[in-house]
C-alpha cells in the first residue's frame, strides 16, 4: 500500500488554519512532522537520497504556501501528497532511476511489507527505522549521531557540522560517505525484530546520549553547555520513549538526561563562569523537569535487572532529590556505581565511583582509587580523570602532585569556563591566599 494514501489531501485541496500563520508557527510543525515524513519516505522507497530530496522540495512549497495560507489540519498529510508528487515525477523523468528502485523497493519488501497505515493518521510514524539505520553498526560511530542529528533532528549539515565542532565541508563528506556505506552494505530501512532488539538498541541510545553530552559538558570553545543541543537529545529520547514505550532502558535513558539537564540554570554564574555542585543555587534547578525524571526512574528500574542508563538515572536521582552536597546519600550512590561497574566494566565509571567514595570516605580514599587507575589507556587523555585527581590531591593535601594534575587537566580542557576555574584552582596551590574558584 502507498504510504501516502493515508489522508492522502492534495496542498491545494486542504482546508487551511487562519490565513497568515507566523512562519514560527510553520516551522514548529515542520520540526515535528519532518522526521515523520522522510522515514515514511524512505520506508515506501528505499532510497535516503530520494527521500531527502523529496521531504526538502515538500518543506520548500510549505514554507512558501502555509505562511500565506495557513498551517493545513492536517500537516502530514500535505507535506506526504506534495513528497509523493516529487517523487513521481523524478521517476518519470528517470527511468534508469526508477528501475534501480524497484530493485531496492523489492529487496524492502522481502525484509518486511509496508505497513497498512491506520485509516486515521495523516502520516505513519516509521522513524523508529530511522533511529536504527542511522546507528547501525555497519557504520562508524563517529558517523552515528551525525546521521541521528541530520535525519531525525532535521539540522542542516552546517548545523550538525557546529555540534560536531568540525568544518561543514568535513561533515557534509562524512554524511555523504555515510549514506554511501548504507547504500553499498545493502543496510535495510527496518526495525530489528524483537530477537535483534536487545543487540541494537544500545547502539541508538548511545547515538542519542553522545549527543546530549556534547550538549551538557561542550568538548571545546566559549560555553560550558550548549543548551540547545542537550535539548534536542531530550527531544529525540521522548520520541524514542513514544516509539518503544516497553523498553525499559529508553525511559532510563530520558530520565537521566532530564534530572541532569534539570540543573543547566545554575550550572554557569551571570557570566558564563562554571558552578560546580557544590555551590549551585538548588533553587534554580527545573523542579517540573526533575519530576518528570523521578517518575522515569521508576519506570526504568521496574520489572526486572536494571540497565546502565536505569541506574544512572538512579545516580542523578540521588543529587536532585539532596537539599546539598553535604546531606546527599553517598553510601547509596557508591552502591548503585557498584551495580553500574559491574554492568559496564568501564574504567569511566570507576573514576565516579572514586569520587563518590571520595565524599563517603574522605579525599585520600578516593586518591587510592584513582592512582590505582592510572594505567587504564581510556584515561590517559580524559579530562574529568584528570580533573578529579587534581581536586581529591589537593583536598588532600598532597599540593604538590595536585598542582601538577591541574596542569594536565589544563592541557585537557576544551571550553574556557573549564579552563579559568582550573587556572584559578592551580594558582591557590602556587600562590597562597588567591580567592578559590
Amino acid at each position: 500500500m502507498d504510504a501516502g494514501a493515508a489522508g492522502d489531501v492534495a496542498p491545494d485541496e486542504a482546508s487551511p488554519a487562519p490565513h497568515g500563520t507566523p512562519i514560527e508557527s510553520v516551522a514548529a510543525v515542520f520540526r515535528e512532522e519532518r522526521g515523520r515524513l522522510l522515514a515514511a519516505l524512505v520506508r515506501r522507497f528505499g532510497d535516503l537520497d530520494l527521500a531527502e530530496e523529496a521531504a526538502s522540495e515538500a518543506v520548500e512549497a510549505a514554507l512558501m504556501s502555509w505562511p500565506v495560507h495557513g498551517v493545513p489540519p492536517r500537516p502530514g498529510a500535505w507535506l506526504m501528497t506534495t513528497a509523493r508528487r516529487r517523487v513521481i515525477d523524478r521517476l518519470r523523468r528517470d527511468q534508469a532511476y526508477a528501475a534501480r528502485l524497484a530493485i531496492l523497493q523489492a529487496e524492502a519488501d522481502r525484509a518486511g511489507p509496508v505497513a497498512a497505515p491506520q485509516a486515521d493518521d495523516d502520516l505513519p510514524d516509521e522513524r523508529l527505522l530511522l533511529f536504527f539505520t542511522c546507528a547501525h553498526p555497519a557504520l562508524p560511530t563517529e558517523d552515528r549521531g551525525a546521521l541521528t542529528l541530520r535525519f531525525l533532528a532535521g539540522l542542516t549539515t552546517a548545523e550538525v557540522a557546529r555540534a560536531f565542532l568540525v568544518p561543514v565541508e568535513t561533515m557534509a563528506k562524512r554524511i555523504t560517505r555515510a549514506k554511501k556505506k548504507i547504500g553499498e552494505a545493502r543496510i535495510p530501512f527496518r526495525v530489528p525484530a524483537a530477537d535483534e532488539l536487545p543487540q541494537r538498541l544500545p547502539g541508538v541510545l548511545q547515538a542519542v546520549y553522545s549527543i546530549f553530552t556534547e550538549g551538557y559538558a561542550a568538548s571545546a570553545g566559549p560555553r560550558l553547555q550548549r543548551i540547545d543541543l542537550a535539548e534536542e537529545a531530550i527531544r529525540l529520547a521522548r520520541i524514542l520513549r513514544r516509539l518503544l514505550p516497553a523498553e525499559r532502558e529508553v525511559a532510563g535513558l530520558c530520565a537521566l538526561m532530564l534530572l541532569v539537564h534539570a540543573r543547566r540554570d545554575a550550572r554557569t554564574g551571570p557570566d558564563g563562569e562554571l558552578v560546580l555542585l557544590d555551590d549551585q543555587d538548588r533553587g534554580r534547578w527545573d523542579r517540573a523537569m526533575i519530576e518528570e525524571g523521578l517518575g522515569l526512574v521508576r519506570v526504568a528500574l521496574t520489572g526486572g535487572p536494571p540497565g546502565r542508563y536505569g541506574v544512572q538515572a538512579a545516580i542523578a536521582a540521588l543529587h536532585d532529590e539532596a537539599a546539598d552536597v553535604a546531606t546527599t546519600d553517598w553510601p547509596q550512590i557508591v552502591a548503585l556505581y557498584d551495580v553500574l561497574l559491574a554492568l559496564t566494566g568501564s574504567p569511566i565509571v570507576a573514576v565516579n565511583r572514586a569520587v563518590a567514595v571520595a565524599m563517603r570516605d574522605g579525599p585520600q580514599a578516593g586518591s587510592v582509587l584513582l592512582d590505582a587507575l592510572a594505567g587504564e589507556a581510556l584515561l590517559r587523555d580524559y579530562r574529568p580523570y584528570a580533573v578529579a585527581r587534581a581536586d581529591l590531591l589537593h583536598r588532600a593535601g598532597r599540593h604538590a602532585e595536585a598542582a601538577d594534575a591541574y596542569r594536565r587537566a589544563l592541557d585537557l580542557a576544551g571550553t574556557a569556563p573549564e579552563r579559568d576555574l582550573l587556572r584559578r584552582r592551580l594558582d591557590t596551590i602556587e600562590q597562597p591566599g588567591t580567592p578559590e574558584g
